[in-house]
């Protein structure tokens, strides 16, 4: 267990991640839904992090995918996201079935857990230790909780016109990082 490789991890993930970028996109699911199941949400995404540590090559290998397109499939859904960010219009439909489970899709993944967090995990793996990935994995996950659960506290200090500038603003982040995905992975493959 090295700090200095923690530390390293644990904030190349939380860049990835980028819960404060995607405070508007969550306030957005709150209101679809009523309510973000926090604990849920943050279990399902640690899960799928941890299981991608030991598992993602294998799994990708499986069914014949490489990460480059592992990475352009999650962009274009990132793509999809931003777009109703900053256009305010919904282009995935609510599924009268699925209502309540907008803390596993699209929050757990592919918000949290997405193609790019789990594609820098096996990129971390060939770097750094298992363990101070998996720290830096439980230390995300528990700032990622803590924002999750104060996102009806922020949805109220930063007010109803302040949410719309900040969705537009992070819609365009959002998408801006899509096209990165997408760009340097599309020529991989």
């Amino acid at each position: 267990m090295n700090f200095k490789e923690i530390f390293s991890v644990t904030l190349i993930l939380f860049s990835v991640i980028d819960i404060l970028g995607s405070i508007p996109f969550v306030i957005l699911i709150r209101q679809r839904e009523g309510r973000i199941y926090a604990e849920r949400a943050t279990l399902i995404a640690a899960a799928l992090m941890v299981a991608f540590l030991y598992l993602g090559q294998s799994i990708l290998n499986l069914f014949g995918l490489d990460i480059g397109s592992f990475a352009v499939a999650g962009s274009i859904v990132m793509f999809i996201i931003a777009m109703e960010m900053i256009l305010g219009i919904t282009l995935i439909k609510d599924d009268p079935d699925a209502k309540g489970t907008g803390s596993i899709v699209p929050i757990a993944f592919p918000l949290i857990a997405g193609a790019g967090t789990l594609t820098t995990i096996l990129s971390l793996r060939a770097v750094f230790e298992e363990t101070d990935i998996l720290i830096g994995i439980v230390v995300n996950s528990i700032f990622v909780y803590i924002v999750l659960r104060g996102s009806s506290w922020l949805e109220r200090k930063i007010g109803k016109s302040g949410f719309v500038i900040l969705r537009k603003v992070f819609g365009v982040i959002l998408l801006s990082i899509a096209v990165k995905i997408f760009k340097t992975n599309i020529f991989l493959g």
